[in-house]
């Protein structure tokens, strides 16, 4: 079995979700869609795996600070592809 990225919600209110997300290395979120749109924070430079839902993998290169956007209904497992704990934030409005 897959080891689970550790969520926890920072901020929870009835505009806005900020959490911490913790993956050790190859843990995963396991398979979720996004209900808002958000933004994700890397606190980690490194590499996550997304696989969508048919089944196709990506690869994506983040780097710590360098955030990014994405609008509601995104599907995907999201899994640490590195060695070494990985960890972003990801704010979501609601």
């Amino acid at each position: 079995m897959t080891e689970k990225a550790v969520p926890t919600v920072q901020v929870d209110n009835d505009r806005t979700r900020v959490t911490e997300w913790r993956f050790a290395p190859g843990a995963a979120t396991g398979y979720h869609r996004h209900e808002y749109d958000y933004v994700v924070v890397p606190q980690t430079s490194g590499r996550l795996r997304m696989t969508g839902p048919d089944g196709a993998a990506t690869v994506s290169e983040l780097t710590a600070g360098r955030s990014y956007f994405r609008d509601a209904g995104v599907e995907h497992d999201v899994v640490n592809a590195n060695d070494f704990e990985f960890v972003f934030v990801e704010i979501e409005f609601k």
